[in-house]
Order: structure tokens, then sequence, then C-alpha cells
């Protein structure tokens, strides 16, 4: 289909008049259809969960405070508070509200979403407080003074920037590296900044002075500052598409270059360098495979001593997941077959002295959610849960006992359910592992699988209290794919899917598919997938690509025309992983699977029912995608059901209640598409 043939090219037009009420229209059919009482229950259900005074209240361990954003059913956008260490560990916390976002969004008349805020330490008086209207990706900045607890206006002297995709640090009381938008020529096609400056309390934006001009053609361009004593340094970082980045050290207005490997992931602790690769690197005689964390003296790297310790080397069942820093020792997250394994590494002794953190629960998945070197030492906060176990929050010190600091309830009956591991086998024979949900005793009934594969993003387990009553508790089982694009076997499981070979994400999730058939968990018309975003995409290719093997599907904030999808929005920041649609030779094969170029009609072959759901305010994903798709395959002859929250961002909801709205109506479609042969 050529650009100049494309019927529905304006409901590109995000808040036209036609557009918007082409979206009213479809969503009114769509919860007239799926409502009633079943729904109405479905959604209290799981409004219940989300607004529990009973969820963890997981916090941001800054000195002697704990920071945490707070939504529940009064407070509906939510509350910005802290707590100290001592009060955190009771069972009901006294918290000390800092900013309540339901006031302020009713006294300014704006929907505004909480987007974060950066707190200047170690006073930890003033803040850098983001909000976007309706969830969007593009927010405001406001200083915001937490003795007073208000915002600091800019004729008293206090930072503030209107909406736009801005980076902004702190650098000390009266100095902020800021990216925005300045005007003509200041953002890069992704839409995000190209030139960074170090601006001055006081002074205006246009003589705010830069440090770092990128080109039009980079994804954005960073600069921050990092405060640890002793080792006070600042950084620029130039990326060069969504894979590729130059990091520099930045001295007054000198750049030095940090020569890694563009592709590696390199952050710098005291005087340690860390270089994690995603492709082999050669330094002399060596050559260091991808997947490998790799450390240096700082110093003498950038003076160009290559010395390099292995910190970790993968193999092939075994990948590294995270990585952070406390004072004194650096914490790993590996995963082996998709489970989670912790690491201590001590840089001050001989080959950094590995150890590993014992009594977590196999089949679970654990996090690093915290630490702070600066000023709590050793100190660390994890986060363990399962497709069954609920979510616990973890203190430690390294050398310490793990302490259970907060206990999440359980939010459904899991008695009788079981979680297992399978392998299915790919078109070229890379077995797939996958997680199945189920009862015990569960013979083939209603599934649901889920898949991204994308971005190096690893699916691994965790509890979730929606998932568990609305699919679990009714009989359904659930199923999480591992296929290839993520990072659950490392930077190769993700870059054997770039460009050309996008093909093998889709084959995985197809073997994954059948595979569910053969072992008899269930049948073709009882199987459902569901996905979101770069998985929306997946959905839209297993509709026009392997509508044979589904019962229904649910595509949810998806990128679906593949010919457009680098001209809308933040799309042009993707073309590493997708490939360039305008370039002949990368649309040959962007063409073979773009689901809004493939669909035909129902008299040609048959697709199963397709729920497709967005946001009108997601300024990440284009809602054309999801607008165009959906009138598509309506024009001829599908099943399809299509709804748009008009807020929400690319997270597809802003607050408790759109959220709970938007996942009953997915549970909703499920069951009225898989129970009918029950």
């Amino acid at each position: 289909m050529a650009i100049s043939d494309d019927p529905y090219l304006w409901l590109e037009d995000v808040t036209g008049d036609a557009a918007l009420a082409w979206v009213r229209k479809r969503n009114e059919v769509t919860v007239g259809a799926l409502s009633g009482t079943a729904f109405d229950a479905t959604e209290a259900s799981i409004r219940e969960i989300l607004d529990t005074d009973a969820r963890i209240p997981y916090a941001r361990r800054r000195g002697q405070f704990l920071y945490n954003f707070w939504r529940d059913g009064e407070h509906v956008r939510g509350l910005w508070r802290r707590t100290t260490m001592d009060e955190y560990r009771t069972e009901n916390p006294v918290w000390d509200v800092l900013l309540d976002l339901d006031a302020l969004a009713e006294s300014e008349g704006e929907n505004w979403v909480w987007g974060g805020a950066q707190v200047l330490r170690p006073e930890q008086r003033l803040a850098l407080v983001t909000l976007s209207r309706g969830g969007a990706d593009a927010t405001v900045v406001r200083e915001f003074d937490l003795d007073s607890r208000a915002f600091r206006a800019p004729e008293d002297g206090g930072f503030a920037l209107p909406e736009a995709k801005t980076d902004i640090g702190w650098i000390d009381a009266d100095t902020v590296f800021v990216g925005t938008d300045f005007g003509d020529g200041s953002l890069t096609e992704s839409g995000y900044p190209r030139i960074t400056k170090r601006w001055r309390r006081g002074t205006p934006l246009v003589d705010a002075e830069t440090v770092f001009e990128g080109e039009a053609q980079d994804i954005s361009i960073s600069a921050w500052h990092d405060r640890t004593p002793g080792f006070e340094r600042d950084f620029v970082q130039r990326a060069t598409d969504f894979y590729n980045s130059e990091t520099y050290v930045l001295d007054g207005s000198a750049l030095t270059r940090i020569l890694t490997p563009t592709d590696a992931s390199t952050s710098v602790h005291e005087n340690w360098l860390l270089v994690r690769t995603m492709t082999p690197w050669t330094v002399g005689d060596t050559t260091y495979p991808a997947g490998a964390l790799l450390a240096a003296d700082f110093d003498e790297f950038i003076s160009g001593t290559i010395a390099l310790t292995v910190l970790f080397a993968p193999d092939e069942h075994t990948s590294l997941h995270q990585y952070a820093w406390t004072e004194n020792y650096l914490l790993l997250v590996t995963l082996q077959d998709v489970r989670t394994q912790l690491h201590v590494l001590n840089p001050r002794a001989k080959g950094w002295d590995a150890g590993t953190i014992d009594g977590l629960s196999d089949l679970t998945s654990t996090e690093i959610i915290g630490t702070d070197a600066e000023e709590n030492g050793d100190e660390f906060f994890l986060s363990s849960s399962g497709y069954l176990t609920p979510a616990t929050l973890l203190v430690g010190t390294v050398g310490a006992e793990l302490e259970v600091l907060k206990q999440a309830p359980a939010f459904f009956d899991a008695e009788g359910m079981t979680v297992e591991q399978f392998f299915a086998r790919s078109d070229d024979g890379t077995q797939i592992p996958y997680f199945a949900v189920r009862r015990v005793d569960a013979g083939p009934g209603p599934t649901l699988l889920y898949g991204y594969g994308g971005f190096e993003i690893s699916m691994t387990p965790g509890y979730s209290g929606a998932t568990g009553r609305a699919w679990l508790e009714r009989g359904g089982t659930y199923v999480v794919a591992n296929i290839r694009g993520g990072g659950e076997y490392g930077p190769s499981w993700h870059t054997q899917v770039l460009r050309a070979g996008r093909h093998l994400v889709h084959e995985d999730f197809a073997a994954v598919a059948r595979d569910l058939v053969t072992r008899g968990i269930t049948t073709t018309e009882q199987l459902a997938a569901q996905g979101g975003s770069n998985g929306g995409l997946l959905m839209g290719i297993m509709v026009t690509k392997y509508p044979e093997l589904f019962g229904a599907l649910v595509c949810q904030v998806p990128l679906l025309d593949m010919k457009r999808y680098h001209l809308l929005l933040a799309g042009a920041s993707w073309v590493a992983e997708y490939g360039d649609p305008d370039d002949p030779a990368e649309w040959e094969f962007i063409s073979q699977y773009s689901p809004y170029q493939n669909v035909v009609a129902a008299s040609e072959r048959r697709y199963p029912p397709i729920l497709i759901a967005t946001s009108t305010r997601d300024d990440r994903v284009h809602p054309g995608h999801a607008r165009k798709m959906a009138a598509s395959l309506t024009e001829l002859g599908h099943d399809v059901s299509y709804y748009e929250n008009i807020e929400g961002g690319h997270g597809g909801a802003s607050d408790n209640a759109q959220l709970a709205f938007k996942t009953a109506l997915t549970y909703e479609f499920l069951w009225r598409h898989l129970e009918r042969d029950r």
C-alpha cells in the first residue's frame, strides 16, 4: 500500500474532530458490547486491588528519607510523600506529604499525571518535579521547595520549563544541565533534545551556556553531574541511534571521549569504569564476548591504559540482568534459564572476591530496587515476586542476612495452582522457554499467552493480582513466552532479531503457541495472545500471518503501520530495531510482516477476533497505528473491537480507575470469545 493510497491517513490527526468522532463511535460500540454484570464485577475487583492500602509502598532511600508516590481510591492522582527508615519499618508508617497531585490538578484545572522528582542532596530542600498532561511522555518541569511545600516561581528565580521531552538534572543548588525544546532546530528528528546546556539560576533560558550539540539524525543528547564526594565529574552522552552512543567527560568546556564500544553500556562509579558489552569487543589479543561485564581503572582508561577485568562472562544458559553499586560492593543479578541469582563482588579484594546472596525462592524474580552508596553505605533493597508469590520487599547490608521489610498480601487464591517452565522448538531449532501458570489438574482450557520480544527487555516472573483474579481464579491458564528480542539470554538473544532478523521473533511466538496445543495445555480455539507496544506489533503480525493459531488476540498501544512508523512521534528512534522503511532493501523485509500492509479480506483468510486498544495521549507510539488497523480490518469484514482512552499516555491509563476499566475490558473480551465452546 503506497502512502498516497492509504484511505485512513486522516486518522493520524490525533485530536482532529473527524478522527475523535470516529474514536468515540468505536468506543461506544465496544463498551456497549462488553459491558454488563460480569464486566462490572471484574472492574470492581481490579479496582479494589489497585486502590488497596495493603499494597507495598515502594520507596527510594535518599539519606535519612524514603520517598514514595502513592495512589489509591481517595487520592486518584496521587501523593508525593516521604518518611524515615524507622517509621517505614512500622506496619503503618506516618508519611509527610510533600505534594498532593489531586489538589494541584483541581486548583490549576489540569489533568496532571506524576512524572517523578529529582531531590538535590545532601540538603534535600529542593526538587525538580516533572508533570505530564494526561500521561504523555512530554512533561513540564517545575522547581519545588520541600521546606515550604510550594513551587518556586520563575520570577522568584525558580527553574521552570514548558511542556517538552526534557532532560534535566541538578549540578548544584543554582545550576542545572538541561536539554529541551529551545526553539527551531533544537530537537532531533525523534523529538528529543539535540542540544544540552548549563543553565544558571536567575538567568533566562535563552542565555544558558551550550555544552554540546548533536545532529538532527541523533536520537538525543543528555548531560549529568556525578556528585560522589572526591569523584565529582560531569558527563555528556550522544545517542546516535537506539543502541549506540558516545560518552564524554566534560571538564569546563573540554570534552574527552570515553573510548568504549558505542553499543556497550558504560558507567562510572568512583574510580571504576564498568562496560557491559553488547557485541564482542577485541582489545589487543583478547576478545571479550557479548554480554560480559568488564571493569577498568577510570583514570588509567582515559589516559590510554586499557587493563580490563572480567566481572561476568555469559554462558549458554546464563546472562547478566542487572547490576548496582553500594558504597563498597558491586551487586549483580543474573538469569539462569530466566531464573534470578544474586552475586556480590568486592573491588578491593583480589579477583573481586565473588559471593552470592541466598535465601530467595525458585521460580521468582528478584530485582535490586535501590541502593544509596552516597549516604547509606552497603545497604540495598530487593523486591522479589513470582507468578503465584506476592511481592516481598527485602532490605539487606552486604555480609548480613536479608530482612523482610514489607510483604504484600495475596490478591487471589493460588491454592491448587502451579508454575511450570517448558521449552518450545522454533523453526530454526532454537529452544524457546516459557512459563505456564495453571491449576494442577487443569485440562485443555482457556489460555492467555503474553509476549513482547524486543529492545532487550526480559520477561521475568512477577505477581499480578489482576491477572490472578480476572483470569487464573476463573480457570484460565496464563503463559509468558521468553522469545528472542528480549534479554533473557544476553544481548545476542536480542541482536539476532534486529532489522532483517525480525522474523525470528514471530517464529518463536508461533512455536510457543503450537507447543501449548501439542502439550494439551489448550486448544487453538481456546488460545488467546496479548501484547503491547512492540508486543502490539507482534499481535498485529499474529493476526495477519498466523491467524490459524489463535481464538482471540489483544493488541495494545501498538505499532502496526511499519511503512510510516519512523515518521510518527518517537518512531525515528527505533530504526535501529526495525530498519528503515525508506531504504528499498530494508523495506523488502519489513514489508513481509508490516501488519497494516498485509491485511486481507475475511473472504480470503479468516482472522480471530481482535481487541485493539490505544491512548489518544500516547506521544510515543502514535495512536494512528491502532486506529488505521482497526478501520482497515473492519472494512475488510473482520471481527474487531476497538477502545481508545482519551488520556493515559503510552501506559494506556492515567489513574487507577482508567487502568481498572481498560483491564476489565480485556478480560471480558477474552472470556466471551474463549468460553463460547465450553
